[in-house]
């Protein structure tokens, strides 16, 4: 089974030197864009990002740290 996180992160291994904004990070995985999964989203990539996962390159983008 795949859990969220390993979703979320092979998505930015498949495009490591694009940054996404949270609701086309959604888009791109076919996930619901209302507010309550996107905000579960923005969780998500906060604690990959404290993790060393993922930088933050500006307002509301997340990119895999290279």
């Amino acid at each position: 089974m795949t859990t969220a996180y390993q979703v979320i992160v092979n998505a930015f291994n498949t495009h490591p030197d694009q940054a996404f904004p949270v609701r086309d990070l959604h888009e791109l995985l076919g996930m619901r864009t209302d507010d309550p999964a996107m905000n579960v989203t923005r969780s998500r990539l906060g604690r990959l990002t404290r993790q060393g996962f993922l930088t933050q390159p500006g307002g509301g983008l997340y990119q895999k740290r290279t």
